[in-house]
């Protein structure tokens, strides 16, 4: 007799779900949950990628394209920065070929993106010790503004938060587990990040009082100093290249850190508060009270919790010692960055548990804010992904512009300083090609600060060498003081010469220049609205700077 074709499947359906049962129990969770995490991650990296190829309507940002002007010509260090960021973008833009440079600039920082959210992921892992959490820091961490606006923006915030948290993945590793191996791996990607931003030193400092305070008998029995000592090779070309040069790239950091004295540095008493008032914006509100609160909570002589601790331990001490420079400088938002790595772990374990505890109200209250911040944090990330789409409401907000205030919608859109500069550089193209025709060779061009030689070398045809006129007015000194010959400190290689200048009318400007034409005004607009306004002059026979406009500032 032949069985049932319907009883046949009722036999053995429950048979086989059984078999998947037991396959599944015996497979660690780690391994189920590690493909829906690296999906996740393929599918921000692939987004990232076609965005940028197709729908990016950004130009480079001044520092980005002030990197780039850096590869042009590698070197041991620069003037505020290691080398890194400019090897990278010199690599990318000699692989990429000639193709696009916007896009060969800026597809490292995908990748440093994709590497970055795997670390966040490991590292939630190993010190949440829960899968789900896990997962949540990581789809949660999709939302943060710095984190998604910064996977198509390749400054050195890059790789130098790549280098942050893996070293933190390494480090956890070496304590937690033993591993020898862990600390000097975790030396190598302290001497990379040291190469990207001098702040990742802040890194071993952290990781010392943590086992100095909460592990008192481990930090010489571990492999602490050979991380170090492998970490401060980071620092070689570093100090070679500031030997060569007087040392002018740690007179240019201790400036920026309070350090020194100069005409515009004094005490601020409401640094911190501004301080303070920058991170709440970095950190869209919610995960910045949500920080704060898991900060005091899992606070390490009362939580005793030594995972809870490890990440505390490299989070608030970073926030904490920027303080005292804010009275003295302004600390700009992104300095603290690396902090809210560890801390956004800590502050996604603090919301848990507040979703787990308290009254049904609490618990309710507690979602509703953080749909709120999710909300917030893609609708943020889509406005400065796709600014154009804002831009006439900003006009309304912001006002009719005036003689003082050519774009107002600068002062309340942070993305109008990455845009204009391609049609810039197509008016300043423009102008050379009328001025190389009446004079019978092509200008010179110059800019009034730092941030703009970068952006017109790049997008000016055939990519020409910009100079900076920064510190003959005013301005502090940059890598366009270093190159040599400049038009600052070699006049007279340049006596005689036309150059085109942007930026604003420059004191004394009929004595630098024999002859000067009457100013053109550029105007970028979109929907109608003023993005960005430039000054271009044209000036013939140069003379140079007077010897007391120029006055060295770091």
């Amino acid at each position: 007799m032949i069985p049932n074709r319907a009883e046949t499947c009722d036999a053995v359906l429950p048979k086989l779900f059984r078999r998947v049962d037991l396959l599944r129990s015996a497979v660690p969770t780690p391994l189920r949950t590690f493909p829906v995490a690296l999906a996740i991650i393929a599918a921000s990296v692939l987004l990232n990628v076609i965005y940028l190829v197709w729908f990016c309507p950004l130009d480079l940002s001044p520092d980005e394209a002030h990197y780039w002007d850096w590869s042009r010509r590698l070197d041991w260090s620069y003037y505020s920065k290691g080398p890194l960021i400019a090897w990278i973008i010199r690599a990318s833009c000699e692989l990429c070929g000639g193709y696009h440079q916007t896009i060969a600039v800026r597809l490292p920082a995908i990748g440093f993106h994709g590497l970055l959210l795997l670390a966040l992921y490991r590292l939630a892992q190993r010190t949440l010790q829960s899968e789900r959490l896990a997962l949540s820091v990581l789809a949660l961490s999709l939302t943060l503004p710095p984190l998604s606006v910064g996977a198509v923006l390749m400054t050195i915030d890059s790789p130098y938060l790549c280098a942050w948290a893996w070293a933190a993945v390494f480090v956890h590793r070496a304590i937690f587990d033993g591993s020898r191996a862990a600390w000097r791996w975790a030396g190598v990607i302290l001497a990379v990040g040291i190469l990207a931003k001098y702040t990742m030193v802040i890194f071993p400092v952290c990781v010392g009082l943590y086992l100095i305070v909460d592990r008192r008998k481990r930090l010489f029995a571990s492999g602490f100093a050979l991380m170090c000592g492998i970490g401060l090779l980071g620092f070689v070309p570093i100090v070679i290249w500031n030997l060569l040069h007087d040392g002018i790239g740690v007179r240019h950091v201790f400036t920026q850190a309070g350090l020194a004295t100069g005409p515009k540095i004094g005490f601020k008493p409401f640094g911190p508060l501004d301080y303070l008032a920058g991170q709440f914006g970095f950190l869209i509100g919610y995960w910045f009270c949500a920080s704060a609160a898991a900060a005091w909570v899992f606070r390490p002589w009362r939580s005793r919790n030594p995972q809870f601790e490890y990440l505390w331990w490299l989070s608030v001490p970073v926030v904490l010692v920027l303080i005292p420079a804010s009275f003295r400088v302004t600390v700009q938002p992104n300095w603290p960055a690396s902090a809210h790595l560890s801390g956004f772990l800590l502050a996604v374990a603090w919301v848990s548990q507040q979703l787990e505890s308290g009254s049904s109200k609490y618990r309710r209250f507690v979602q509703v804010c953080l749909a709120f911040a999710v909300l917030l944090g893609i609708a943020i990330s889509l406005f400065v992904h796709f600014p154009t789409m804002a831009v006439t409401y900003f006009a309304q907000i912001a006002g009719e512009p005036s003689e003082f205030r050519a774009a107002p919608v600068r002062n309340l859109d942070p993305t109008a300083r990455l845009r204009g500069w391609r049609y810039l550089a197509s008016q300043v193209d423009s102008i050379r090609v009328r001025v190389a025709a009446e004079d019978g060779e092509s200008p010179h061009i110059a800019a009034m600060i730092w941030t703009v030689p970068g952006e017109l070398a790049h997008y000016c045809k055939g990519n020409p060498e910009v100079f900076s006129f920064g510190s003959a007015l005013d301005d502090r000194r940059s890598q366009y003081d270093i190159w040599r010959p400049n038009p600052v400190a070699d006049a007279q290689v340049y006596r005689g010469r036309t150059f085109l200048y942007v930026g604003e009318k420059m004191p004394e400007m009929d004595v630098i220049f024999e002859t000067i034409e009457s100013p053109n005004r550029v105007v970028y607009r979109e929907n109608g609205v003023i993005v960005g306004e430039w000054t271009v002059w044209v000036g013939r026979g140069f003379r140079g700077f007077s010897a007391t406009t120029a006055k060295p500032k770091y």
